[in-house]
Order: structure tokens, then C-alpha cells, then sequence
């Protein structure tokens, strides 16, 4: 038995993912593509590098899609909200990669965003789409928000250390890079070859969005927000983010106590690996997993995490069809890629 799917901001990066995904799942399949300003091209033209080009874009209006059983949006900020509301009232599941219905209350929203929210009410009543911490929520849902790649590294390096209590008064500091993949497909001045080439840079510092969105992963494990100072690099490759954690810790704290609340937080994740070396980003580029490694520093009291994710899979497209997997009562790591790939 097949389950129909159709994905709106299909000519993006995330898109491409999602449809690559999507065809190799052993239950998913693909009933419609939608897209902007490629709206009748076919899917050659835009994403040489899938099978089925022949296949073609259609619009963003959920007026023109087939009757199918849950929607993937990959839009940009804003552009969700409309086409998810619209397809809920038709009985369409939504997993929503946009940052439109992600933060759960209004004041969350303004400091990310400003004051713009078009479905106000619609806030907090989505399931956060970070599995490896609320997988029941997800699957008991019709409606997911998936995480931003920054935050799903960030949640997932310091949450356990808040469930477990461990996390002292203080602030906590995440300092990540990207590659320049995670701006997504447009074209733009400071994301040509000869910008980022032999560069890396600082951007958004102590006003990206995200920040906001960190602080609630976090809290809604840890049951209360930490404060934290974000600072995000693009670096000269395609894809994938490291992010390196600071959180102050109580006195007293071991580095056993840190490794029983990673291993208790992440025992039956299968996209979750702690190990000991500090992870790269190569290791799981092409892959859904999260690779993290903890460390103590017991002269200032700080615990060191490293994350490192594929930010177009388990920071976007892989995290997304793992929500549905869980949403649709499948094997939650059905068609998704456990290896990533070298060189």
C-alpha cells in the first residue's frame, strides 16, 4: 500500500531532498510537486540530478493538488501558513520545514520574526518535529513543525543536559558553521563562489532567528528557557553545520554524569550517535543522523558538545519524512540513509 504525498517548494534544496527521499521509500510517494517561480517546468530542468524528470512542477495552490494523504512545505518564512491551513481543512497531514507555526507563542514569534502571523492562534498547537525528543507528540498529530538546522544541532547537543538537571545558572553559548547550502537556492551576492571561497564569516550575530527557537527546544525539555548567545559562520563548503556548545554545569558534575544523561536522552534514537572523537561534518553529509560528543572541562565547570548534522537532511528534508514516518504509524527510520558519504 502506497501513501500519497505531494511536496510544495519542490525546485529548492530541501525539495530535492524531499523528492529523492520520497522515491526511494518503500511506502511514500510522490502524487504532486509544487513550485514557484518554476511552476510548469519539469523536473529535469530544475533537479537534473533525480530520476523522473519528466515529471512536472505544478503551483503552490492546494486548489490544484490532488487529493493525497499529507503535504511536505518547504517554503520560505511566510510562505507556509496559507497553503497548511487550506490543505488541514481538507484532511491533509502537514509537515511544515518553514519556520511559520515552529515557536509557540506570540512573543516567541515577534522576537524572531515581528509581529506578522497571519494564524496567531496556531502557535503552540503544532508538534515540534525533533523526534529523538517528542516523537509521541508527533506521532499523535496531523500537524508538524520541523525544526531549523541550527536549532535541531543546538537542541539536541545541550537538551539532555537539561533534562537531567545539569545545567547551572549561566549562559549558554552555541557557536556553529554551515555550509552555504543552508541559505538555501537563490541566487545571491554574498553566496557566489568568489565570496565564500577561502573566507569564512560571522553573520547574524546576536540577532539571527533562530536563537529564539533554541531557547524553547531546550526549555520544553529542561522546563525552563536557558539564555543563550548564538553566533552562526558560513564556511566554503556545500553542506552540513557543526555546532560547539558551552553550558555551564553544577559543581560537582562528572564526566559520567554527563555521558548517563546522553545515553538515557538518546538510547532508542536510531539517527543519534554519541561517541568520543569531536565529529566532522563529512562524516555524516548524505545522512540523517546527528553525531555528538560530550566533554568537561571541570576547571571552569563547562561541558563542551559538539553536534554535527547534514543540515539538508537531519536539519531539513531526512528530519521532515522521519516526522511523517511517525505521523503515518511507519518505522520511524523508513527510507532514510543511516551512512553519510567520503571523501
Amino acid at each position: 500500500m502506497s501513501i500519497s504525498t505531494a511536496i510544495l517548494g519542490a525546485s529548492g534544496y530541501a525539495g530535492g531532498e524531499l523528492i529523492r527521499l520520497v522515491d526511494g521509500h518503500p511506502t511514500l510517494d510522490v502524487a504532486y510537486l509544487g513550485a514557484h517561480s518554476r511552476a510548469g517546468a519539469p523536473l529535469g530542468e530544475v533537479h537534473p540530478q533525480l530520476d523522473g524528470g519528466a515529471r512536472r512542477l505544478g503551483s503552490l495552490d492546494p486548489a490544484a493538488m490532488p487529493t493525497v494523504d499529507l503535504a511536505f512545505l518547504a517554503l520560505p518564512h511566510g510562505a507556509s501558513a496559507e497553503p497548511a491551513m487550506a490543505l488541514l481543512e481538507r484532511g491533509v497531514r502537514v509537515v511544515d520545514l518553514g519556520s511559520d507555526f515552529r515557536l509557540d507563542s506570540m512573543d516567541r514569534y515577534v522576537a524572531a520574526y515581528g509581529p506578522d502571523h497571519p494564524y496567531p492562534e496556531q502557535l503552540g498547537t503544532w508538534a515540534y518535529g525533533l523526534p529523538e525528543l517528542f516523537g509521541a507528540q508527533i506521532a499523535a498529530t496531523d500537524r508538524t513543525a520541523a525544526p531549523g538546522c541550527y536549532p535541531t544541532s543546538a537542541i539536541l547537543a545541550v537538551a539532555p543536559l537539561g533534562e537531567a538537571g545539569l545545567i547551572a545558572d549561566g549562559t549558554v553559548v552555541v557557536d556553529s558553521v554551515s555550509g552555504a547550502s543552508g541559505a538555501g537556492r537563490a541566487a545571491k551576492a554574498n553566496l557566489t563562489f568568489g565570496a565564500v571561497d577561502e573566507s569564512v564569516g560571522a553573520y547574524g550575530v546576536l540577532t539571527h532567528r533562530h536563537r529564539p527557537e533554541m531557547e524553547q527546544g531546550i526549555g520544553m525539555v529542561a522546563g525552563s528557557d536557558p539564555t543563550i548567545v548564538f553566533t552562526p559562520h558560513l564556511v566554503p563548503m556545500q553542506r552540513g553545520i557543526l555546532s560547539t556548545c558551552y553550558v555551564q554545569v553544577g559543581p560537582g558534575v562528572t564526566m559520567d554524569d554527563l555521558r548517563i544523561a546522553f545515553d538515557r536522552a538518546y538510547a532508542d534514537a536510531p539517527f543519534v550517535s554519541v561517541i568520543d572523537a569531536p565529529p566532522q561534518t563529512r562524516w555524516v553529509v548524505g545522512s540523517n543522523r546527528c553525531l555528538l560528543s560530550v566533554h568537561l572541562d571541570a576547571r571552569s565547570g563547562t561541558a563542551v558538545v559538539l553536534a554535527a548534522i547534514d543540515n539538508l537532511l537531519k536539519g531539513a528534508a531526512g528530519q521532515a519524512v522521519q516526522c511523517a514516518n511517525l505521523m503515518l504509524d511507519l518505522p520511524e527510520s523508513a527510507g532514510l540513509p543511516t551512512a553519510g558519504w567520503m571523501p
